[in-house]
């Protein structure tokens, strides 16, 4: 829908970024902030100074909405108009190459064992729990 097709009613009853999204769809391309809070302040017919004290507001509207995306050199636009690139590098899916680091070396006997110390006591089992004393709320209680 235009601009033009809205009545001054329903456009002044709107919040800046709806206002926002059909002055960049009826203009069908990329707008600066400054324009865009321009035409917004003509729709609602604000004075000059209220521009001035509410364009970083409309600013930080904008950077915070995902339906706005900022462009190159202070351009703003929709973001349903800017699809990501998406770039497939072929080589790397592809997986079928093998590259030599990739190979595992085997392991000799004598270096599987290079980090065992023959002299640990892990064999034995531990009991962590040995040194654990459950104490019963009410006893504690008698207790003070």
């Amino acid at each position: 829908m235009k601009l033009k097709d809205y009545k001054k009613e329903d456009l002044q009853n709107m919040g800046y970024d709806d206002l926002a999204v059909i002055i960049l769809e009826d203009a069908g391309k990329k707008l600066k902030i400054a324009d865009i809070f321009k035409k917004i302040n003509n729709i609602l017919e604000l004075d000059p100074s209220e521009y001035e004290d509410k364009i970083g507001d409309f600013f930080e509207l904008l950077s915070t909405d995902k339906k706005f995306i900022m462009l190159d050199k202070g351009y703003w636009d929709l973001r349903s108009k800017h699809a990501p690139k998406v770039i497939i590098d072929e080589e790397e899916e592809s997986g079928s190459e093998i590259v030599e680091d990739d190979i595992e070396e085997p392991i000799e006997e004598d270096e599987e064992d290079i980090f065992y110390d023959a002299d640990s006591d892990d064999d034995e089992e531990e009991d962590d729990l040995q040194d654990l004393v459950v104490v019963d709320e009410e006893e504690e209680e008698q207790s003070l």
